[in-house]
């Protein structure tokens, strides 16, 4: 069969039918249940085996899919969270007496008298502090959540802290600007 003008067989075309059904691993159209019948063993493939064009090995069975490693993000995410319970620590006994807070917050601001709305001022100081340790532990949850399940957190605590500082903000100018001295210092 080596014809000198014959050009070298490619891709298996001058393969006998027999030989393309073995290479494919599908069985002769008459054969009973032999190596090549549904249900029967398959022998694994042998690297370097050649298969016919257009043909691909059956695909090898994964255990699990490996993601990539979030090492940063972990390490960002966390910092952020460390920080942000470090915030949340140092402001809560300010807020909670919250006239000495409003005392110091006129001083800085330049504002002349003394803060007289104190029991308006402790209640809102003490929902405040409500609301920075929920939303400490609301960031922190959700942060972890999304670290566990591989996806990106780094944003979340950047988020929390937004939202928990405009609530906050929110509770303490209440009893700031119903406070006299802080309405006629800024009514003139």
């Amino acid at each position: 069969m080596t014809d000198p003008e014959r050009p070298r067989p490619q891709y298996g075309e001058y393969a006998t039918p027999e030989e393309q059904r073995s290479a494919i691993r599908q069985p002769a159209p008459s054969a009973g249940p032999g190596p090549g019948a549904p249900g029967a063993p398959v022998p694994p493939l042998v690297e370097g085996t050649l298969l016919p064009r257009g043909h691909r090995p059956p695909p090898r069975p994964t255990t699990s899919v490996a993601r990539p490693s979030r090492t940063a993000d972990r390490i960002i995410t966390l910092a952020l969270l460390a920080y942000g319970l470090v915030t949340v620590a140092s402001a809560v006994p300010q807020l909670w007496h919250f006239a000495a807070f409003a005392s110091s917050w006129m001083d800085l601001a330049g504002i002349d008298g003394t803060f007289t709305n104190t029991a308006e001022g402790d209640l809102w100081g003490r929902i405040g502090v409500a609301v920075f340790i929920v939303g400490w532990l609301v960031t922190a949850v959700l942060s972890w959540r999304a670290l566990a399940r591989g996806r990106l957190g780094w944003w979340i605590p950047i988020v929390g802290a937004i939202v928990t500082f405009v609530i906050v903000s929110v509770c303490l100018t209440v009893p700031l600007l119903s406070d006299p001295a802080i309405v006629a210092h800024f009514g003139r």
